[in-house]
């Protein structure tokens, strides 16, 4: 079966991610039957028996992950290498992930890793290949406007659409990036494997915790990284937002906003996690309405459909991967990004990423302060 890519009509040398799973590899085989040299590429960005796992190692980065990548390249007869950033992911992907958490902040570690590991590792491998072009299996599209920027928009699936966590990739990068899956449906992207002759692969799992976090405890992982922090931090107080102490709590880097269960707290009415007070080690416990904001400030960000922002503009701004979104209007301001929601919004968690929409176009994204 051949697989057509209408906007993408130049053949050349391309560098593909492949995590083992459907996605990637079918992306590769789809620029491989267009006519592309294919080379493959699998990175090793962690290691499981370091990250304090109990279960039996799974993911992009186990072994029969890499073995599956390598196993289709070979079948389809290119090139497959693996790639080792386990120390530049642990130093910056990890060792930020654990610092976020103890200063009471929640951190978002797949834009990062996008942003300034895997794109920056596929880009110079590329470069060391002779290949013109990277690609991944993410769930979104690019394209070039006349203004000469590229512009991200979101996947057909909207299910699957993964443009939330690519905000921070550069205009050098993004000239440079092919997304062979943003036309198809995760439900076409398994058949295709499944006419591709790789039942296994259109059947395989997938998961939604983040890579390096054995069974999605970042409990147990932040005491693996650090091994004094319960006697480092302690137990601290829960208290209301007007200074009455109405408990104790485990350690602050234990809790996120918007939190209502496992607080181990019974005041006989709902309460939340409304805000996260590291030096003091105080967790402040609210209503749902007190968790309700309609500004909000994001730092650290990047444009991707327009260069500035000097005047205001409206957008449709997500404040969580998942989140459907909320009309604000977004503006440039002393550096950063202001967004006035046009309605109250629920669970601004500082570290976590705002993303802007101007209909399916990204227009840029940061982190929330």
């Amino acid at each position: 079966m051949r697989f057509i890519l209408a906007n993408m009509s130049k053949h050349g040398r391309i560098l593909v991610a492949m995590s083992g799973g459907v996605d990637s590899s079918v992306a590769a085989v789809m620029l491989h039957e267009q006519g592309y040299e294919v080379i493959g590429l699998t990175m090793k960005t962690w290691d499981y028996a370091s990250s304090g796992g109990s279960s039996k190692e799974t993911g992009c980065c186990s072994l029969d992950s890499i073995n599956d990548a390598r196993a289709l390249a070979v079948g389809y007869g290119f090139p497959h290498y693996i790639l080792d950033i386990r120390n530049e992911f642990g130093d910056f992907v990890i060792d930020n992930f654990v610092d976020e958490y103890l200063a009471g902040r929640t951190p978002n570690p797949c834009v990062l890793c996008n942003t300034h590991i895997k794109w920056e590792a596929l880009l110079k491998r590329a470069d060391k290949l002779d290949c013109e072009f990277i690609a991944t299996g993410h769930y979104a599209n690019i394209r070039l406007e006349e203004n000469g920027r590229h512009v991200i928009s979101k996947g057909k699936d909207e299910h699957k659409d993964q443009s939330y966590v690519l905000w921070g990739v550069s205009q050098k990068n993004l000239a440079r990036t092919r997304f062979p899956l943003g036309s198809f449906t995760k439900a076409e992207i398994r058949q295709m494997a499944f006419d591709m002759g790789q039942m296994e692969l259109a059947n395989k799992s997938e998961s939604y915790e983040i890579c390096f976090v054995p069974d999605n405890d970042y409990r147990s992982f932040l005491r693996h990284k650090v091994e004094d922090i319960d006697e480092r931090i302690g137990p601290g107080n829960f208290i209301l937002t007007d200074g009455t102490v109405v408990g104790k709590h485990a350690g602050y880097p234990y809790y996120t906003i918007g939190q209502r269960k496992g607080l181990g707290i019974a005041l006989g009415r709902p309460v939340f996690v409304t805000r996260i007070l590291a030096e003091s080690n105080t967790v402040i416990l609210g209503s749902e309405e007190e968790l309700e904001k309609d500004t909000a400030y994001v730092k650290n960000y990047n444009l991707v459909k327009y260069e500035s922002l000097e005047h205001s503009i409206e957008a449709v701004t997500k404040i969580r991967y998942k989140d459907a979104g909320m009309i604000s209007n977004i503006i440039e301001e002393n550096n950063l990004i202001k967004v006035d929601f046009h309605h109250h919004v629920k669970g601004i968690a500082p570290g976590q990423s705002a993303v802007f929409y101007e209909g399916s176009d990204l227009l840029g994204g940061g982190f929330l302060m």
